[in-house]
């Protein structure tokens, strides 16, 4: 569960609310918001006997080639992370921002909307927001950037 669908299910199962969609401005003001608590802390994401297999599921997943490209998260966040991709320096995959006001979208949005807009540039068939696929590709983002200090809402190109 990421914090969305957190907020999501307190919203359901506490005040017996409707859930918000997902990259609704409602859902996506509230993630930001309570993110911002967090600035400056460290990211903590830990590999615990729970959560080991859908970390190694997500790890698995940033090494696999994808799409009709044919790439992998890998090969552009490890190998050519500090290079230009149409003019934009290519991070190294540390969602240490998210949500993120990115410029392209001239909005706030979620890491999955970001991992959504990677795989169509890739020419893969994006999963569904909140598929366990981009929940597993979270966590493993989350362990890669583990002590990295938070900065939400940071803002990129």
């Amino acid at each position: 569960m990421n914090l969305e669908m957190r907020i999501n299910t307190c919203r359901t199962l506490h005040q017996k609310q409707s859930a918000f969609a997902f990259e609704s401005a409602p859902l996506l003001s509230l993630a930001t918001y309570i993110g911002k608590q967090s600035a400056g802390h460290p990211i903590q994401s830990e590999s615990t006997p729970l959560n080991q297999a859908d970390l190694q599921s997500g790890a698995k997943q940033f090494h696999q080639r994808i799409g009709q490209i044919n790439v992998s998260c890998a090969q552009c966040h490890d190998a050519r992370w500090g290079q230009k991709l149409a003019g934009v320096t290519i991070p190294q995959a540390h969602p240490t921002g998210y949500p993120i006001y990115r410029l392209e979208w001239q909005s706030v949005g979620s890491l999955q909307r970001r991992l959504r807009n990677c795989m169509t540039a890739v020419r893969a068939e994006p999963y569904d927001y909140g598929s366990p696929e981009l929940l597993r590709l979270e966590l493993y983002l989350a362990w890669r950037a583990r002590g990295m200090p938070m900065e939400t809402p940071a803002v990129r190109p």
